[in-house]
Parts: structure tokens; sequence; C-alpha cells
């Protein structure tokens, strides 16, 4: 081959190389700009509030004054470390009893003969998907001190005790069992990888198989339940509703609660608030880096290849008392919370005067659904919310898979600040991305505030490190708190109106339609991925 035609053959070449090289930077550069207006900016703009005395509906962005008042007086006022303290009790203790809810649960299914183990491992997943503002009305309606319904069969059966649900003790327990499958998928992801030898060789010297649990087998995955603590105290954290049906009436005030009255009072404190969630952001920070940190240590010692499987501890008779345990926890998380909502949604008052007054069929009806749909902002935010869900799923799932890509299939210059950008918001809990929401855009004239758009981008800056929660973005409350207006109201937000309006009747009766509406569309979701699965699996 002469010189000059192999000079021919090289020219097509480098000519496709040079778009090629083009591609990747500008690639990684729109990725890195996205990201950017997605986290940064509304990030920055919240600091912005926090170290200025401007009100961004008043000034715009026309004024900047410099101030480190609202960061001072945070600190230094006793509303604020009641709220903090209070948000440490309640998911401190939260979470202790969601670790031993969810290690209980794991043992059981994967390392135990209790039957049914499939159903108990679904059960125990349920929590994840009831909205917590609904969890905290049914707990609120069963457990009212007066009015509870649990309080009524007490006093039927004869037995004086009293449980009362607005308090810290409330808090605690509705925080525990709802939360308790954070810990759980962990701890029984662990324990299906661990080598049992250990195990085999504590037996074989004398211990007994409780002992061996607790001295090597718990032990062992100290690092997995380590994990599952610190997300279940992210997420409790950053959670609203369950404070807000809860605690509120109690007036017991945790950080998320206390931000969300700065910005109702008249005139609301924009810029406290600014600094009260730049505080709530920094503590949830240091939790999320812990546990990041425990992760990517990876000290699994003992993990194994698939040749390891931990044999299942023979129970004996005693299976049956942990599929009781399961039983009891399914009743106490799902059933008994739907009949509260059940019986307040058709009853016409929930006054019970005694417990035969339950069966009084008289006093029961259609009336508060027939209120509820008679409003016409119902319908409103069941479109806003369906609208609202399927952009944050189409447009999140698209730039999630363009993220995970570029990140893990390529080797670009830029993915790893890709990569931190789209971490950023596992340390941000929901209703410190609507506060910076709205400092980013309310004071912009003609801007996305007021639309359904800003709700949409800041789901998807919200759940954009989760991409298989975008569908639970139709229950997402603590983002919309300060973005919604009356024509861009959501289910979630409506939901709160309802309660605060202190008609529980109504509220249970849409907190009953948004469950059915979100089990529905987590079906239809479930029944699409397998058929896509399968549909995959085929074409393998």
């Amino acid at each position: 081959m002469t010189a000059t035609s192999a000079a021919a053959l090289s020219e097509p070449r480098e000519a496709v190389a040079a778009p090629r090289r083009l591609a990747a930077p500008l690639w990684v550069g729109a990725l890195l700009l996205l990201l950017a207006f997605l986290v940064l900016y509304p990030l920055l703009m919240l600091v912005f509030g926090a170290l200025s005395d401007s009100n961004p509906v008043v000034d715009g962005f026309g004024k900047f004054r410099p101030s480190l008042e609202h960061f001072l007086a945070v600190l230094a006022n006793e509303n604020v470390h009641l709220a903090f303290f209070n948000a440490i009790a309640a998911c401190g203790g939260g979470t202790v009893l969601a670790v031993v809810i969810g290690l209980a649960f794991s043992w059981i299914v994967v390392r135990t003969n209790t039957p049914f183990k499939g159903f108990i491992a679904g059960a125990s997943m349920i929590p994840l998907f009831v909205p917590p503002l609904v969890a905290g009305v049914a707990w609120g309606i069963l457990g009212s001190p007066k009015t509870g319904l649990l309080n009524t069969t007490l006093k039927w059966i004869g037995i004086d005790f009293r449980f009362d649900f607005y308090s810290m003790t409330g808090l605690i327990l509705v925080f525990g069992i709802y939360y308790a499958p954070y810990v759980y998928m962990f701890t029984a992801s662990a324990l299906r990888n661990m080598d049992p030898s250990l195990e085999e060789a504590s037996e074989v010297s004398g211990a007994s198989a409780f002992t061996t649990i607790f001295t090597v087998t718990f032990p062992l995955i100290a690092p997995a339940i380590l994990a599952g603590t610190l997300l279940s105290f992210v997420v409790m954290l950053g959670i609203y509703g369950v404070p807000a049906a809860l605690g509120a009436p109690a007036n017991i005030n945790v950080l998320t609660t206390y931000i969300f009255k700065l910005t109702a009072w008249s005139p609301p404190l924009y810029n406290t608030a600014a600094a009260v969630a730049i505080l709530l952001m920094l503590v949830t920070a240091v939790f999320v880096w812990a546990q990041q940190k425990v992760l990517s240590g990876k000290s699994y010692a003992t993990v194994a290849g698939k040749a390891f499987r931990p044999r299942s501890l023979n129970l004996g008779p005693w299976r049956w008392f942990t599929f009781g345990l399961a039983v009891i926890y399914l009743f106490v998380v799902v059933v008994l919370p739907t009949l509260a909502l059940t019986i307040a949604a058709f009853r016409k008052f929930l006054f019970i005067k005694d417990f035969d007054a339950l069966f009084d069929a008289k006093a029961y009806s259609l009336v508060h659904f027939n209120a509820v749909f008679d409003n016409p902002l119902t319908m409103l935010s069941i479109w806003n919310t369906l609208k609202v869900g399927v952009i944050t799923a189409i447009l999140g799932g698209a730039l999630a898979f363009a993220i995970g890509y570029t990140v893990n299939r390529t080797h670009v210059p830029g993915r790893r600040a890709i990569d931190l950008l789209a971490t950023i918001p596992v340390a941000i809990p929901g209703l410190v991305v609507g506060v910076a929401y709205l400092w980013a855009w309310i004071g912009l004239p003609g801007g996305l505030y007021g639309t359904i758009w800003i709700l949409a981008l800041a789901f998807i800056a919200r759940f954009m490190p989760d991409t298989v929660k975008f569908v639970l973005a139709i229950r997402e409350l603590g983002s919309s708190l300060f973005l919604y207006t009356s024509d861009t109201t959501v289910m979630a937000v409506l939901l709160l109106d309802y309660y605060e309006g202190g008609n529980t009747g109504k509220t249970a009766a849409f907190s009953l339609v948004q469950t059915a509406i979100l089990a529905v569309l987590l079906g239809l979701t479930n029944w699409l991925s397998r058929g896509a699965a399968q549909s995959s699996a085929r074409t393998g």
C-alpha cells in the first residue's frame, strides 16, 4: 500500500474520531449544567437567603443585604434548640425501635424455617409505601387520648389504660414501625451472603443457637446494621407528615415542622426558615456521610460467594411464634390504620360514646366522600399529582439513566463530578429541597414559581439518587409545601389542608382516596416492570 492510499484511508477515520472527541466534553458539560441547575443553584439561593436580609417576594434579586443576623438568631433561639432536641429524640427513639423490628424480621425471613417467609418479607416492606401524613392521621384516630378507637375498645373491655399518640412516645412508635424496612433491607441482604462457617464453629463449641445469634451472627453483620440504622435516622429527620399529625396537637415541634411554621407566619420569615433548613441539611449530611463511610469501608469480613448458603435454623414449634409476630406486625402497620381511616371516613361523626356505637349502621354514610369530591380542588389535585408523577418519572428516569450510564459505563473526564452532584440530594431532606426551590424561583418575574414544572423539577432533584422511588413522588409532601399555588395543588398538600382544617372525616376519606390511587399506580408499575423483565429475558 502506498503512502498516498494509507493517508486516504486515515482521513475518514480521523474525520469520524474528531466529532467523537468533541461529543464527550459536550455531553459531560450538558449533564453538569443540568445538575447545577437542578441542585447547585437552589442550594446557593438557600445560602443566599440565610446569609442576607433580603425578602425574595418584595426585593426579588435586586437587593442583596449581607447579614449573619438570621444564622446567629437561629443558633441562639431556644425554640430552635427545642425543635432540634425533639427531632433527635423522636428520630433516635424511632431508629432504635426500627432496628429491633427490622433486624428481627431479617433474621426470621433469612435464617429460620418460619412458614410463609415470602409473605413475611412482602409484609415487612408495606410501610415504605404508606404516605407519612396518612400514617400519622390514622394513628391519631386510633390513639387520641379522648376519642381514640383503641381507647374506646379498652374501655369496653374494662382495661383502665389510655393510649396517647399525640406525644413523643407516639412519634417514636410510629417512626419505628414504619421505617423498620430500611434496616430490614440492609440486614437481610447481609445475612443472605454471610459465610456460615463461624456460626457452625460456635455451635460445635457448645454455644446454643440463640447465643450464637447475639455473639456471632449480629456482630458479623454490624456494618449492615449500622448502615441501616443511619439511613433510618436520616429519613426520619426529613419527614414532615408524622410530626405534623402527631406532634403538632401536643405542641411538639421538630425541625421540619418548625421550618414550615416560619414560612406560615405573617409576614413569612423566609430568611430564618432558610437558616434552619441549612441546619437540618447539615445535620442530615453528617449522618449521610457516616453511612457512606460505613458502606465504602466494606468491612463485611464474612461475606462470601454464592457457594455459601447459610442453613435455616429449625425453630420447631417456635416457628409459629415467629410467624405470629409477623402477622401482628402486619396487623399493626396495615390493618389497624386502614380500619381506623375507614371508620372515620364513613362515619358521620367520629365521636363514639361506647364500643357498641361502632356498629350502629345509621351513623355511617358517604357524606365525607361527597364533600371531598364536591370540592373542585380534589380532582384538580389528583390531575396535578398524576401530571407531576408522569413528568418526574419520564424526565427523572431519563436523567438517572444518562447519569448512571456516564458514570458507570464510560471513562469520560468529568464523570466523577457528575456522580458527586447527582449524589448531593441524598443529604437534602425533601422539606429543604422545597425551601431551596422557593428561594431559587419565587423572586424571579415570569419564572417557574407557581407552575407545575417547579414541582416536577423539585421532585426530580429530590429523588435523583434513588430511581426506584420516582413513582412515590405522588405522595411527596415536604418538597411541595412551599411550591404549590391554588392552581398547582397536589394531593399531599390538599390532604394536609383537610387535616389542618380540623375535619377528621374528610381527612380520612381523602387519605383512602390517595392510598388507593398510590396502590393502583404501584401495582401498574410493578406489572409493567415484570412484563419488561420477562420480555428482556425472552429476547436474551
